[in-house]
């Protein structure tokens, strides 16, 4: 059996749609969504309505961690657009996944990561594409479980949710062999990311989880350069599977 994983996809359908190749099945840990490429400020819905100069400024803001200036700059830019926030965002998000969607080989199963908007995920998920949050899948033999989302930060990005409510989703898992979410656990060298300086939010519950039920693997995403990128907390390995926005190449378990 060989499964191939991603995470943070953010926008790159080209790469998506060749990333099962020679796989059983896809996994997808979320962060389908591109609001604003750090690399290259002209990729993403914030470009896209208001240009590379205020993307540009905003990347600048959010590095130095100036949130209030960040969304004060926010604020200012829409109400000169004078459009509906909600809904032109909303219809941003719809022409990727549009995209991403119809880029998933056969079979995948996905979760969220926390800029997705998972409300709209059920009009886009084609047969052959599970999606799944705090429940399991069995996998050639192996349990796979899966969180979706992230928690809550300064950035307030649209799936972050309450560390209780998160807690719950992993204690809805129960023992599994392959512990999929789209944030690390909470330990510092799977969080913090060498390019932006900081450190992410990780999960406690899932480090509490790896360390009480012991699965073969912990798998995720969201720090896309992390200090460490793979790690053993106990006899579990816990893996961060990787920028694939920028790398275009998925991660492979094989047993």
């Amino acid at each position: 059996m060989r499964v191939h994983v991603v995470s943070d996809v953010h926008g790159n359908a080209e790469d998506l749609a060749k990333a099962g190749e020679g796989a059983d099945a896809l996994i997808c840990l979320g962060d389908l969504v591109l609001f604003l490429d750090y690399h290259d400020h002209s990729r993403g819905i914030f470009p896209e309505l208001f240009g590379v100069r205020n993307a540009d400024r905003l990347v600048e803001l959010r590095t130095a961690r100036r949130f209030d200036e960040a969304r004060e700059l926010g604020r200012r830019l829409w109400a000169q657009l004078d459009v509906d926030r909600e809904s032109a965002i909303e219809a941003a998000v719809r022409r990727q996944y549009a995209a991403l969607f119809a880029a998933f080989p056969v079979p995948t199963y996905a979760t969220y990561g926390n800029v997705d908007m998972p409300g709209l995920w059920h009009e886009y998920a084609r047969p052959g594409t599970t999606v799944l949050d705090g429940q399991r899948v069995e996998l050639g033999g192996r349990v796979f479980g899966f969180v979706g989302g992230g928690l809550r930060t300064p950035m307030r990005t649209p799936y972050e949710i309450s560390d209780e409510e998160y807690a719950a989703k992993v204690e809805a898992l129960g023992d599994v062999d392959v512990l999929c979410s789209h944030i690390p656990p909470e330990v510092p060298e799977l969080t913090y990311d060498t390019v932006a300086r900081r450190f992410e939010r990780g999960s406690r519950a899932l480090l509490a989880a790896i360390r009480r039920t012991r699965p073969r693997y912990a798998l995720f995403g969201h720090v896309h350069q992390p200090l460490a990128q793979r790690m053993r907390v106990g006899p579990t390995e816990c893996v961060n599977v990787g920028h694939f926005a920028s790398t275009g190449r998925p991660w492979a378990l094989e047993w």
